[in-house]
């Protein structure tokens, strides 16, 4: 998946523990588990928000978008 979640790196700059993250937003730390670990296929818009809203961040400082193997090759191309 080329659109990966750097949860981890805004985690350490706001010295948030995963845990603490997890109650503040309602999310199990399981859940958020998979998506700082990149195994996530998917996340809700409500979730996104609950997240920058407690990073105090926007949802660009979370993700990023490192093009791959796995993508289609473009049209141009």
């Amino acid at each position: 998946m080329p659109i990966r979640l750097r949860l981890d790196r805004v985690l350490l700059e706001r010295r948030m523990s995963l845990t603490e993250l997890a109650d503040r937003v309602g999310v199990t730390i399981a859940n958020l588990s998979i998506l700082k670990t990149g195994k996530a296929r998917a996340v809700r818009f409500s979730t996104l928000a609950a997240l920058c809203r407690e990073l105090d961040c926007q949802p660009g400082d979370l993700l990023v978008y490192e093009p791959g193997a796995d993508e289609p090759p473009d049209e141009d191309g």
